[in-house]
């Protein structure tokens, strides 16, 4: 049985991470702020998935916060063991860092050195950030690790350029064992709201307009979020050194289709109206994934219906509170 500090606990990825630890008899200390990024029923009903669980323990912390991280730490004690911490706490989304910059730099940036300092203050010599797709931009496609991700888009792809960048020093200095995985377009039941096919399920199944930026030929590498929490896992178990890794899913979805597969789905048809892309946005991602396969033992194993079935059959249980989240 292993210790692990998960921050972001309640979030997307976040939740199904600590309970992929917990079911393998680890225990969680988990940290969340709980912020009004979006609608917090979401992870209030995700914390209720994992507050009974032997092994979790749960602490309300904003990690952009130096002084309450210090905090924290001094509450574990000097002689509680931690074996590694996940850092999945962030502002995610293009649109959203491009209105407000700062709050995307204190959470990514700022929150990731404050963790960084909480490892080398303890001892703790296992690092796993989670960074994104979003630094490849327009490059070459599929996206490989070793691409330029030099001249980033947005500032949420900035802020996670400078998460990985002090992430590596912290490793040449300390000698952490720290795997940065770059997560591919993240999807599936209790979604994060802002994100395309929760808002697609959403308006489609309650009869609202759906909003398409672009004209909906912009591909997506949608990835299932149990198989990205088994790929946590796997960089945990597997990384020595220094390790940047691509998780997705390997084969991109047109924007237009995935709209179709939900309309099958849901049985209704979706008032469509288009909007102008935004420049942050780009034309498609695709994760080449052959450096995951190979160096973690892992690969995708949810394909792209199954996925949107599950989220599709979450809503459908959870409507009567679902509908009314902001999208």
């Amino acid at each position: 049985m292993r210790t692990v500090i998960v921050a972001g606990a309640c979030g997307f990825i976040g939740w199904k991470v600590c309970e992929g630890l917990l079911s393998r008899g680890d225990s969680v200390i988990a940290l969340d702020n709980f912020d009004a990024a979006y609608d917090v029923r979401l992870k209030e009903w995700r914390l209720a998935q994992l507050e009974t669980r032997p092994g979790w323990a749960f602490h309300r912390v904003d990690v952009g916060d130096r002084d309450a991280v210090e905090s924290f730490g001094r509450s574990l004690g000097g002689d509680r063991r931690v074996d590694a911490v996940v850092n999945l706490a962030a502002r995610a989304g293009v649109r959203a860092s491009v209105a407000d910059p700062w709050t995307c730099v204190a959470a990514n940036v700022t929150g990731n050195l404050n963790l960084l300092e909480l490892c080398r203050e303890r001892g703790i010599g296992r690092f796993v950030l989670a960074s994104t797709s979003s630094l490849y931009g327009g490059g070459p496609r599929p996206f490989r690790e070793d691409a330029d991700t030099g001249r980033p888009l947005s500032p949420y792809a900035a802020s996670k350029k400078a998460a990985e960048a002090m992430s590596y020093s912290y490793h040449f200095l300390h000698g952490f064992d720290l795997a940065v995985l770059r997560f591919f377009t993240v999807y599936g039941p209790a979604g994060r709201p802002d994100m395309s096919l929760f808002r697609f399920v959403q308006w489609i199944s309650e009869g609202r307009e759906v909003t398409v930026f672009g004209d909906g030929s912009q591909q997506r590498d949608f990835t299932y979020v149990d198989d990205v929490a088994n790929g946590v896992l796997a960089a945990l178990a597997s990384v020595r050194g220094y390790e940047v890794v691509n998780l997705g899913s390997d084969e991109p979805v047109v924007l237009n289709d995935a709209i179709g597969l939900i309309e099958r789905m849901v049985g209704r048809r979706a008032a469509v109206r288009h909007r102008e892309r935004h420049p942050a946005d780009v034309e498609a991602t695709w994760a080449d994934i052959s450096k995951a396969r190979r160096l973690l033992g892992w690969k995708p194993g949810t394909d792209f219906e199954s996925g949107v079935r599950e989220l599709v059959e979450w809503y459908g249980r959870n409507r009567h509170w679902a509908r009314d989240i902001a999208t």
